[in-house]
């Protein structure tokens, strides 16, 4: 089970994904990929230095600019996960009342 898990990490590399995309928008570098899509060009960086995962808002842009489809997306980079896992967190509503009690104007 480890070894699988290892082997999936390795596959990993959102370097290809980002040198893909620049090779079908006929780009020169990370710098114009990032005007492209209109993200931060240190946001290109940690991506390419895996200090941050390819977001989903940043894959919609992707699919947006490149017209593949997020399933190929997704394949550059060697993610091949079938099922996403949501935590639940993100459908409990936040809790808005004060802790002093009073209501908020």
């Amino acid at each position: 089970m480890n070894e699988t898990k290892q082997t999936e990490q390795f596959r990993y590399d959102p370097n290809n994904l980002l040198e893909s995309l620049i090779k079908k928008l006929n780009l020169k570098n990370d710098a114009a990929l990032s005007r492209a899509l209109e993200v931060a060009p240190p946001l290109i960086s940690k991506i390419r230095h895996r200090r941050l995962p390819v977001g989903a808002s940043l894959l919609i842009r992707m699919h947006e600019v490149s017209e593949l489809s997020i399933k190929d997306l997704r394949e550059l980079m060697g993610d091949r996960r079938t099922k996403f896992r949501i935590s639940d967190k993100q459908f409990k509503p936040k809790d808005t009342s004060s802790s002093n009690g009073q209501a908020a104007a």
